[in-house]
């Protein structure tokens, strides 16, 4: 199935290093960041699941819950563990989901319908599994972003848009580009300008269709 935005994430019930989990059970009031990988023990995603573990805090304070997604056993994510751990300087206190049987990586269409996994398999077998979704409270799916295997993931951007998702979350906002916390928001064009400064306080007009306001 293709995962498209807007739309209810596919559910799933699945073992973790965390035990077993149900995710929108698991993901409750909260926001979800679902991320996924090739493989254990691979370098690029051990600096990423690093720089995760380093953020967990960050996570907290937006109420934002983080599960990484690997086609390994949970008994080599717990070993692999010790690694992300040793080299990030931060627990990996996040569970990291069983997915040897492919379930959730074709459930949420990160690889071909006929993929497998091969005997002594490398990473390239499961090259696709390297994507993210953020996830909202009402279990629909809010972004996505997919990485080839040479290009490390920027998880301040992906923190980044978590922030802009949550603060234009039920407003008529939109964030401009490059947009970081603090800095000026669009005002939607449902709203004249009367109704925009009702709501806003002081706009700054750059063109009748381009309103910045101060972030709520």
């Amino acid at each position: 199935m293709s995962i498209r935005l807007d739309e209810i994430a596919p559910d799933f019930t699945v073992n973790s290093t965390a035990g077993k989990l149900t995710l929108h059970d698991w993901i409750g009031e909260s926001y979800a960041i679902l991320f996924s990988h090739p493989k254990d023990f691979t370098p690029v995603c051990t600096t990423e699941f690093g720089a995760v573990a380093q953020l967990v805090p960050e996570f907290a304070k937006r109420n934002t819950k983080v599960m990484g997604v690997s086609v390994d056993s949970v008994e080599e994510h717990m070993k692999w563990k010790r690694d992300i751990e040793a080299f990030s300087g931060a627990d990996a206190d996040f569970p990291i989901i069983d997915d040897t049987s492919l379930q959730v990586s074709k459930l949420y269409d990160m690889l071909p319908a006929g993929a497998y996994l091969a005997d002594n398999r490398t990473p390239a077998n499961t090259a696709t599994v390297r994507t993210v979704f953020i996830i909202g409270p009402d279990k629909k799916v809010r972004l996505t972003m997919s990485y080839p295997m040479s290009v490390g993931r920027n998880f301040a951007e992906i923190l980044r848009a978590l922030d802009a998702i949550q603060i234009t979350d039920g407003q008529p906002i939109a964030t401009p580009a490059n947009w970081v916390p603090g800095e000026d928001v669009i005002v939607a064009l449902g709203l004249n300008d009367d109704q925009a400064k009702e709501k806003f306080g002081d706009l700054d007009i750059k063109l009748p269709y381009l309103r910045f306001a101060k972030t709520p």
